[in-house]
């Protein structure tokens, strides 16, 4: 069989007819979908060990464990590992030495009869690439966007069947295998926010750059990683947390960058609405901004990533340049309050009607979206340099005929001056700082928090050169 293959079919009749992999099928929610192939397209029994599907909470619990949430990450990697497990206790005495056992596992909630809960879910494949081996693993966690149950059913078995395919032929080339997971779909129909791989065959892979590539190909609108390197999940980090976000370039991330979150930190758990809830800060660098170059530069977009996690900041990555179309995503994850951390210099561009030539409505339409659930703009003053006066919400200078507009939203509470800022951070500017690593001016040094000069020095990140 040719090694080119996309169609659904031939995928799961290559596997099944390749004697080297050999393991488990078990699903909850949404039906068989992955296994049914398998078995439609005949020769299943050189693949199959068995399948299983725990629809009853209390058997999926006494089979694997209890869980708080039955569609989480948790219950598909105690799914993945108790399955693989039982294929070695089981089977390798009697095949190990010729066989790669795998466990292949989903949660998932469809479309239910009433038709108003959220549809995603949890799928992964714990597997050996060579007989003996130590185990790798996958995991990914999809959405899917089709308005009835059988479409969602039906997307669900294709990019199962292709997870298979690209842990078994692909798992050499990472990319490839992410390139390949929405053979037969496309973005309209499934939506893959988070994808992780571990183990042997994968350790030199950066999930960073794999969470990155999501959203370059357009199969997710945003992606997550922690202050430890790990891919977080979005929705899980959000879930019914309030969200104080900043956007920058953070090239690199210095002390107003740190300023500008710590006064609006200090607002934001101010508001009778956040107090006592548990808070997610993030720190978001658009794709806009990666791609201001023609193309990502991928080591500069790790040491972006690198500076932030050693200040402690979880980062998103998302494609939602538009201010409104963050805020909408945001408002999808989570109930609670929303809070956008800017400097007055953005504000001033939020408020020029060029960006919104797109939209039917123009900029009503975007600010409506913007600040439809009660989100606040958390907006840092702006030096200037030439006449040190500064530029606030208060005498912040817009077009006469959005005047109107700008002082409605002012007194109602949109925007929040942030007047608790360190007066001598805000001189600072990244591209000055990015200037003076280049010319080899020490000065930078006293610009960045110390981690991140250490940090920048040890790795020769933005030019630096040793002396």
């Amino acid at each position: 069989m040719k090694e080119e293959v996309v169609d659904t079919h031939q995928k799961a009749l290559r596997i099944n007819l390749d004697h080297r992999w050999y393991g488990t099928f078990a699903e909850i929610g949404a039906g068989q979908e992955v296994v049914r192939w398998f078995f439609r397209v005949g020769g299943a029994a050189g693949t199959i060990a068995k399948s299983i599907s725990a629809y009853d909470m209390t058997v999926s619990d006494a089979v694997y464990g209890p869980s708080d949430r039955y569609v989480s990450r948790q219950r598909l990697q105690a799914m993945l590992d108790h399955e693989f497990s039982l294929n070695l206790e089981r089977l390798k005495e009697k095949r190990g030495e010729t066989t790669c056992f795998f466990a292949f596992a989903d949660t998932v909630t469809a479309r239910s009869f009433k038709g108003n809960n959220e549809c995603h879910g949890w799928m992964g494949i714990k597997f050996q690439a060579h007989p003996n081996d130590d185990p790798c693993q996958i995991i990914i966690h999809v959405r899917m966007l089709d308005s009835e149950a059988a479409l969602q059913q039906e997307a669900l078995g294709i990019i199962g069947v292709n997870l298979l395919y690209g842990a078994f032929y692909r798992h050499h080339q990472p990319e490839s295998l992410v390139d390949s997971l929405l053979d037969q779909l496309n973005t309209g129909r499934l939506e893959i926010d988070m994808i992780e791989f571990n183990g042997i065959e994968f350790r030199h892979v950066d999930n960073r750059l794999m969470s990155l590539k999501l959203v370059e190909l357009g199969l997710s609108g945003a992606a997550m990683f922690g202050r430890n390197r790990e891919v977080l999940q979005p929705s899980e980090v959000f879930h019914r947390h309030a969200v104080l976000v900043a956007r920058g370039s953070f090239r690199p991330v210095t002390h107003v960058n740190l300023d500008m979150l710590r006064c609006a930190r200090e607002k934001f758990l101010a508001d009778p609405a956040v107090t006592g809830k548990p808070v997610v800060e993030i720190m978001e660098i658009t794709m806009r901004n990666l791609l201001a170059t023609g193309s990502v530069d991928r080591r500069d977009f790790l040491a972006r990533a690198d500076l932030l996690s050693a200040c402690g900041m979880t980062v998103l990555i998302s494609d939602y340049s538009e201010y409104y179309r963050l805020a909408g995503y945001l408002a999808r994850q989570t109930k609670e309050r929303i809070g956008i951390v800017m400097g007055a210099a953005s504000l001033i561009e939020l408020f020029d009607e060029k960006y919104y030539t797109q939209l039917p409505g123009g900029i009503l339409e975007s600010f409506g979206r913007l600040f439809k659930n009660d989100l606040r703009l958390f907006v840092y003053p702006l030096l200037h340099p030439e006449s040190s006066q500064l530029t606030t919400v208060d005498n912040l200078a817009v077009s006469e005929e959005l005047r109107p507009l700008y002082q409605y939203l002012l007194h109602r509470g949109s925007f929040v001056h942030l007047d608790n800022y360190h007066s001598e951070y805000l001189g600072i500017f990244s591209r000055d700082v990015l200037k003076r690593i280049a010319e080899s001016d020490p000065e930078w040094e006293r610009m960045v928090p110390k981690q991140v000069a250490d940090l920048i020095k040890a790795r020769g990140f933005f030019g630096f050169k040793k002396r």
